[in-house]
């Protein structure tokens, strides 16, 4: 009698350790997020940091600088990041990554583009005719349709993102290709600065270019990027070219401290599967910035209506 309740026992024992504890593995360490200043990037923070919740990781989000993030992870002070676009962070990603302790966690499936450009009704109304071709805005009576009460000598503005994305390259872009004189670049002080003039210039019926990306909410929004020079490997000015070409066609990439896959090898499993769509991050996005949900209910509501897509992630 003592022998089989001893085998019902370690049966027990067994069943229990192999299904109730998949992630024993992992360290009760928190593992840290960063949430940077776009609304894809924040859901997509709380949507992993959500899946790893539910495999028994802690976790930790931490609002950090999206250029100085790379070296944060590399030094162990943040543990991953999850969209590393190359046009805007490609260069100081690459910078640590050379350093070692920091590792190429793989793709997205979403390819990025990161350039200026212009709602559709812009077009429509004949605003500067030529567009998308960026040898439309050398001509006066477009940039005139594009001017602001804050524009020095009536230059058309271009509303770019937050300084610390690109730092100068899209005024030198602008010198480069001659249009300095007829436009001038403006910093947003945020992502939703650049919506808010989206809507402001529709209803006071002006031109507007500003910066943006895909993948984004304003996928299905009707927007147009302006075709400017080419992209080639050399061409910006911080890698000695001229500043005339315009964005690549990019990586959407992950990256982990190098410790992560040794302290949480089941969490960093599972983010070396996670890809995401073009659609998926834009519909991250539509939530917060259509829907006006925060970025926590965005990221539950979406977990709660994919879960076949993120589980797949975590077997």
């Amino acid at each position: 009698m003592r022998r089989i309740i001893s085998l019902l026992s370690a049966v027990i024992i067994s069943v229990v350790s192999f299904a109730g504890i998949s992630n024993a593995a992992d360290s009760k360490k928190p593992i840290v997020i960063p949430t940077h200043n776009w609304s894809s990037q924040i859901v997509m923070a709380y949507v992993i940091g959500g899946i790893m919740e539910s495999m028994g990781n802690n976790v930790k989000y931490v609002n950090a600088d999206s250029q100085a993030v790379y070296e944060s992870i590399r030094i162990g002070d943040v543990t991953l990041s999850h969209e590393v676009w190359e046009s805007a962070f490609g260069k100081s990603f690459t910078t640590a990554l050379d350093k070692g302790g920091l590792l190429d966690w793989g793709d997205h499936e979403a390819r990025t583009l990161e350039d200026m450009g212009y709602p559709n009704w812009v077009a429509e109304k004949g605003l500067c005719p030529g567009l998308p071709d960026w040898t439309a805005l050398k001509n006066p009576d477009c940039a005139k349709n594009f001017t602001t009460p804050d524009s020095p000598d009536g230059k058309g503005r271009m509303l770019e993102g937050p300084q610390t994305w690109h730092g100068d390259l899209i005024p030198q872009r602008v010198d480069a290709l001659g249009l300095g004189d007829l436009w001038w670049v403006k910093f947003a002080g945020s992502a939703d600065a650049l919506w808010a003039e989206l809507a402001a210039a529709e209803k006071e019926g002006r031109g507007t270019i500003i910066f943006n990306w895909t993948p984004n909410f304003t996928d299905g929004a009707g927007f147009t990027f302006i075709d400017f020079p080419p992209y080639t490997a050399g061409c910006r000015p911080e890698d000695g070219g001229d500043g005339k070409c315009g964005s690549p066609d990019g990586y959407l990439k992950k990256a982990v401290n190098a410790d992560f896959p040794k302290t949480h090898p089941d969490a960093a499993a599972m983010f070396k599967k996670l890809s995401f769509s073009t659609s998926q991050i834009g519909a991250m996005a539509a939530l917060v910035d259509i829907d006006k949900m925060t970025h926590e209910d965005a990221a539950k509501k979406w977990l709660k209506d994919n879960k076949k897509v993120w589980k797949a992630f975590t077997k």
